[in-house]
């Protein structure tokens, strides 16, 4: 696997910060108009491109190193859904945050030595990481082609894509896929989506309980 230069490094860091920024001023803020949310967008990319301390990026890599290509896929399609007015469509749906939680899980295990896997290095393999890179842009394609989460679909397959073609962001399959931050999300999403159906179960059992 041909690893990226440094500077290819530091180029995308701010790019991809700049996207993951620019996602959640918008999701935080009760912004209403194309030029408000414009300029904000504008305003996050460009202060991850002040030198040094100076900018927000070099907080945050040093903190979290770099942000996985998933994961500023994932927050470039949540910038273009609040600009095309498209809320329906879910940025992480359940599916992709459950796997996402799942393979964070077992990943972050073996790096830590609770289990005996050795998954990482294989994220640098010239065989195995392009088969699997392949094998999940098929599946990714098949989710847009079906109509259904269409938006996490594109993002799987543009982060695969731009992978296979840069190398970004270390080289490894493991890190263009998966990050602390992005499972964290997918965390987030996860416990979320079970406490509304825990909810709506109790709301449904109260509903057809016989009153006393």
């Amino acid at each position: 696997m041909t690893l990226p230069e440094l500077a290819q490094q530091m180029v995308w860091a701010r790019l991809a910060w700049g996207a993951v920024a620019a996602a959640s001023l918008l999701s935080l803020l009760p912004l209403r108009g194309l030029k408000r949310r414009a300029a904000v967008t504008l305003i996050a990319f460009t202060a991850m491109w002040l030198p040094g301390p100076a900018s927000p990026a070099w907080w945050l890599g040093l903190a979290f190193q770099q942000p996985s290509a998933l994961f500023a896929a994932l927050c470039a399609v949540s910038v273009w859904k609040r600009f095309a007015d498209r809320p329906g469509q879910q940025t992480l749906p359940v599916a992709l945050a459950a796997a996402l939680l799942l393979g964070g899980l077992v990943l972050y295990a073996d790096a830590v030595g609770a289990l005996s896997l050795g998954l990482y290095p294989w994220g640098f393999d010239a065989t195995q990481a392009p088969v699997a890179a392949v094998v999940l842009s098929v599946l990714a394609l098949a989710v847009i082609v079906r109509g259904r989460q269409v938006a996490a679909g594109w993002a799987v397959l543009l982060a695969l894509t731009f992978h296979a073609v840069t190398h970004l962001p270390t080289g490894n399959l493991f890190d263009a896929l998966l990050d602390p931050l992005l499972w964290l999300w997918a965390l987030a999403r996860c416990v979320t989506f079970a406490f509304a159906v825990v909810s709506a179960r109790l709301r449904r059992r109260a509903a057809v309980a016989p009153s006393s």
